[in-house]
């Protein structure tokens, strides 16, 4: 079992059923807290997709926790629904640089929207291999 703060989750094997934000925001400023500091994003699906054509996972910070003008620290690229399958990690290697206050994570449907997928995401101090299934 990997070892994550439930403080810290970002997301909590949360359904994707649209593209829409992470259903937890994290505050993790104010100041830059990728600037020197070793913390991944794990983000792993925990219930396998259908329908869409692919998932897009971003990286936002902002000022402002309701998130009204986010900015992009990375994004992992479009994943394939072939991909989509229980235990496929988005693993984000140490948070980028030029974090403001508050830190999110942006998922992006393109496709139809799915009836099922679900994704875990949390930081963590170094890549976890195991089920987030606490």
């Amino acid at each position: 079992m990997g070892i994550y703060d439930k403080q810290n989750i970002l997301s909590d094997k949360q359904a994707i059923t649209a593209s829409a934000r992470s259903e937890n925001v994290l505050k993790i400023g104010p100041g830059d807290f990728g600037q020197g500091n070793k913390l991944d994003l794990d983000v792993i699906v925990t219930e396998a997709f259908n329908t869409l054509t692919s998932l897009n996972v971003k990286v936002e910070t902002d000022d402002d926790v309701a998130f009204g003008s986010p900015k992009e620290l990375y994004n992992t690229g479009e994943v394939l629904l072939a991909d989509l399958i229980v235990g496929y990690k988005f693993t984000i290697k140490g948070i980028p640089h030029g974090c403001e206050d508050y830190l999110a994570l942006y998922y992006t449907v393109t496709g139809t929207d799915p009836t099922t997928g679900k994704i875990f995401a949390a930081p963590t101090p170094d890549t976890q291999d195991s089920d987030p299934s606490f």
